[in-house]
Parts: C-alpha cells; structure tokens; sequence
C-alpha cells in the first residue's frame, strides 16, 4: 500500500512539473502581440549614435498583457516601407488578435523624383501629394515606380492588417521635432496627422476597429512640462532623434494618447491614467491641434 501511495505522489509530481512546463511554454502565445510600423523616431536604435526609437519602451506599460515587437526601421515612410514588404511581412506573421500601430511622416514629404535612388534625390521616401488616390509615376533605382498617397499606403496596410484578423489597428500622428529648438516652446500638427485622421474616417474608424492616437500632440506637451534645457539635451544628434530618455517619454505619451482615446487596446495598459498624467499631462481635446 505504502509503495502504491508513493508511486502515485511520484506520479502527480511528474503531471504538475510538465503541466507546468506546458503552460510556461504556451503562455507567451496566449497573448496579442502588438507590431509597430514606422521610421528611425519609432526604431531599434533610434537613428544611431546613442539615439533610440519611443516604441522599445512601449512594452513597460503592458507587461504581461501583450507582446510588442518593433518593426520600425530607421530612414523610412509610408512609400518605402510599403515598397520593401516590411508592411507584408507583418501580416505574414501577425495573429488573428494581434494589434498593429502605424506610424509615419518624418520621411514621407516633398515630391518623388525621377532619378531617385536608395541614397539620392528623394530616396524613394517621398509620397505623391494629395488625400486620395492620386498617383505619381517616377522612375526609382532605374525602374518605373508608380507612387501612391500617403493616406493609400496606409490605409492598404491597415486593410490587409484586418484581413488578416487582426483585433484593430492605431493610426498615430508622427512625433514632434525638439518643440523649443527657436528658444520658446512652438507645436503645430504636420499635414501627415491629418492624412492618418482621415484615413481612420475612410477605413471607418472604431466600428471597422481602427483608431486614431494624437502621439505628436501628447508628445509635444510632455516636452513642453519638461521645459527647454531637458528637452535639448535629449536631442544629442538633431531635432528629430531622441536620447532613450526622451524615448521613453514619448511611449509614455502615446500611451496615455491610448489611454484617453477610444481604442480597447487601452484595456491591456498597466499604467493608469491618472499616474501618466500626473508625470506627462491630462488627456487633450481630441484633434486639438489638427490642420483641418
């Protein structure tokens, strides 16, 4: 009997440590991931030199709650990024559940060029201006390239994003340069904030799952509280990189962006609201600030 009984702890102790095992394993996959698409203001190492990317910091306000992997890659726009399947190779490995976030426009402005390589003329980054589906036809590393909007490129990806069942997708305003690089604080929304506004209203915003963040806004406020001396000494290369300092304010500033928005992905957010406003601002009017 007593061999029996010990045979059976034996037993149960086995089951528990590989059951145990079981769910280590599997945790991970029981949670959405949440994939970034953007520029060297997004990216792993930001734009180099000691600079880092806000998105490396956005997985301390979900801990256990969610996945963040960073796709963002330094030196590109809508066009690029599009162009070189980086917005395809998401959907390839994102997970019915999973969240994306896009954001762009440092690199997507002025007007493609003919001519254009990799590291001349326009770089290939340059958007065909307008709001719609106007198109400009150049030729790109010696081949004809037929360029979209800036609202067509993301708006493709988003679609292709929920295809895929994704559980929705953020359009977020790109980020401020140093907003006291004159000597006194000065913000104002870019054209590409509006362009990702209204590219939300197309796709048909929070009923089709897809919704807007004011990320350049909110970061601009939590630069203006940090005052002028702070600010440019986080801005060791230029006016556009940050030091991972400045980085992590503004994934704390797009955090609290989510969490004063309408997005459910709020939901998954350890940090409450009222502790981020506390170190970065309240909650601002929606579209404060938007060049309509």
């Amino acid at each position: 009997m007593m061999q029996l009984y010990y045979s059976l702890l034996a037993f149960t102790a086995i089951t528990s440590i590989a059951s145990s095992s079981t769910l280590r394993s599997e945790r991970p996959y029981d949670v959405p991931t949440i994939w970034v698409a953007g520029d060297s203001t997004t990216a792993p190492d930001g734009g180099h030199n000691g600079t880092e990317g806000w998105a490396q910091y956005l997985k301390y306000s979900f801990g256990s709650n969610a996945k963040v992997n960073n796709s963002a890659y330094a030196g590109r726009s809508a066009r690029s990024f599009t162009r070189e399947g980086r917005f395809d190779r998401i959907a390839n490995a994102l997970k019915a559940g999973d969240w994306v976030v896009i954001e762009f426009g440092i690199n997507d402005g002025g007007v493609p060029r003919n001519g254009s390589t990799s590291t001349t003329g326009d770089k290939g980054r340059a958007d065909c201006p307008g709001a719609g589906n106007e198109t400009c036809v150049v030729v790109y590393n010696n081949a004809t390239e037929v360029v979209q909007t800036f609202p067509t490129y993301i708006k493709s990806a988003s679609e292709a994003f929920l295809e895929k069942g994704a559980a929705g997708v953020v359009l977020a305003e790109q980020l401020p340069a140093n907003v006291w690089e004159s000597g006194s604080y000065a913000y104002k929304s870019p054209i590409f904030a509006y362009y990702s506004m209204l590219s939300v209203f197309d796709l048909g915003g929070p009923a089709s799952h897809v919704y807007f963040v004011q990320h350049g806004n909110y970061a601009a406020q939590a630069q203006q509280l940090l005052g002028k001396k702070i600010v440019d000494a986080n801005y060791p290369m230029d006016h556009t990189h940050t030091a991972p300092f400045l980085a992590d304010v503004h994934s704390q500033a797009f955090v609290l962006g989510l969490k004063c928005g309408t997005s459910p992905l709020a939901n998954l957010v350890v940090n409450a609201t009222a502790r981020i406003e506390a170190l970065r601002g309240p909650c601002l009017p929606a579209n404060d600030t938007l060049p309509i």
